[in-house]
Parts: structure tokens; sequence; C-alpha cells
């Protein structure tokens, strides 16, 4: 089968497309015929070698954690679905014609292969910081780079759940994030005080890294009500760095009930074939999405 991987780390240049030999579903585990991978900021840097210590891989290595295909191969243990189901969650070398899952929910009706590739980790990461940070309803979050994929579903969970979010993005992206359920404003010059006029706030995110720690800090008053999944520097600030997932299935379901009831829905920006892998890495890199990128196959 054809797979994106790579033999060294660095960047987006290594990355090669490659004939290997399919994977195989162990007990617990199912194999699908991958229709779309899910593009996420984990995969550029596992592949810089930036997380050896919370993913340590064997090279040479796959890429990609989210998916969405069709089962075809069914682990020793695994109940409640079979081959031809369509499926979406997370897995290993996602970026490759077949991959096995260790995480999956059944596609909620009407979805695509390409929308539903971009839902697990972001909807994972969301609600999980959202409850590390432990914002309540009636409270006020910030979400620092709030256009992305966590950054939409983000939005998105927290209005479900009483919440008033205040986001920052690029001028662009202002309409997309009220259109989400947040009041909006812009990064740069004066944005400290931009957010200031918008209500205070009692916990904040940073999704982007772009060095706003202190800014958030001073806007919240305690580094506790801060949490980041973008700055690796975030522990000098003591800013929690969040980077272990919780439970993977659960998030699945809570994802799938939300698209279900139309309360959530994550656009797809664009898409990539996958002899474009590196330029997908590029373009995860740079920022400045709305919504998601995928990988089709």
């Amino acid at each position: 089968m054809k797979r994106v991987g790579f033999g060294e780390y660095g960047g987006p240049d290594v990355l090669r497309l490659e004939e290997v030999e399919a994977p195989h579903a162990g007990p617990g585990r199912i194999r699908i015929a991958v229709r779309a991978a899910g593009v996420n900021p984990v995969d550029w840097r596992i592949r810089e070698g930036q997380m050896l210590k919370a993913h340590p891989i064997e090279l040479p290595a796959g890429v990609g954690l989210d998916a969405a295909g069709v089962v075809d191969e069914v682990g020793e243990g695994v109940e409640g679905v079979e081959a031809g189901d369509h499926v979406f969650g997370e897995g290993i070398d996602t970026y490759a014609e077949f991959a096995v899952l260790t995480a999956w929910a059944r596609m909620p009706e009407g979805l695509s292969f390409e929308e539903a590739a971009g839902y697990p980790s972001v909807v994972e990461t969301a609600l999980r910081v959202i409850r590390e940070v432990g914002v309540r309803p009636g409270q006020t979050l910030l979400v620092s780079g709030a256009s992305g994929g966590v950054g939409s579903a983000v939005l998105q969970i927290a209005r479900e759940r009483g919440i008033t979010v205040i986001g920052t993005a690029g001028a662009a992206n202002q309409e997309y994030l009220r259109g989400l359920g947040a009041m909006a404003t812009t990064y740069g010059e004066g944005w400290v005080e931009r957010v200031r006029r918008l209500g205070d706030i009692d916990a904040a995110l940073d999704l982007a890294g772009t060095g706003v720690l202190p800014e958030l800090i001073a806007l919240t008053g305690d580094p506790r009500k801060v949490i980041s999944i973008a700055d690796l520097g975030a522990p000098e600030h003591g800013v929690r760095f969040s980077g272990v997932a919780g439970s993977v299935p659960d998030a699945l379901a809570e994802a799938a009930d939300l698209i279900a009831r139309g309360r959530l829905h994550i656009p797809v920006e664009q898409r990539y074939a996958l002899a474009d892998a590196a330029a997908a890495h590029i373009d995860s890199k740079a920022g400045h999405a709305r919504g998601r990128r995928v990988v089709i196959i």
C-alpha cells in the first residue's frame, strides 16, 4: 500500500510517499480503508522531533493520527462494528491507504469522509482543555488563535455549555468566529485592551503558540487559569501545557452526538493529495486556518 513516511527528523522535505506492507488489526483494533486523514500540528511536531517524550517513535515511521474510512478488518474482541461500516477516529500512520484505528465511532449520517477526518483529535483536545482550565457556565473564556480546528470546536462546545467566549484571530476570520457564537477581536498591537473592552476574563486558552502567555496571565490574573497546547515553554510561565489525551472514545461519542444534533460543525478549509503531504504540513505550521485541513486518499 502507499503511505507517507519519513526516515529522519527534519523539515517537510523528509516526507516520502512510499510502498509498505499494509498493517493488520490486532486485538481491540480495527483496520480501515482510509478515505481522508486529518492534518494536525502534532503531525509536523512529531516529524520535527519535538515530541520525543510524549510520542516516542521508531524510525522509519509513518505520519498521521486522525482518519475516516471504511472498516475492512476487525480485530479480536471488537464488538459493535463490522466490515463496511463508515467510521472516524484516531489511529496509527493514517496518511496511508490503510490504517489501524485504536479508537473510533460511527460517522453521523450526512457527514462526508473529508469532514469526519477533521474531528477526532481536535474535539478530544477541545473537550480536554475546557475541562482542564476549569471554566464554568456563566463565565468568560478567552481563546487565543480561535479560528483553527481546535478553536472552532472550543467555541461551539463552550457555547453549548453556556460559557461566553472571546476569540482572537486574523481580520479575515472575525465573522467566522462570530458565526460560531463568539465575541471576536483581532490580534496584533492593542489586542489586550480590545479584549478588556469586551469583558472580564475568567480563563484563557493558548491554541496558537504565538508568545502571548504573559498577556493571557495578566488578563486572567493567574497562570493556573491559562492552558496552552502550542507553546512548549508554557511551564516556564507557570502555565500548564496540555498534551496528554484523555478518553478518546468518550470524546468521539460526544463529537458524534453534537454533530448529529447540529451543534458542532468544523469546515474543511483545504484538501491535499497523499503525495502533497509536505505542503499540508507547511500550511499547517503557517497557521491562519479557518477550520481543518485534510489529506484525501
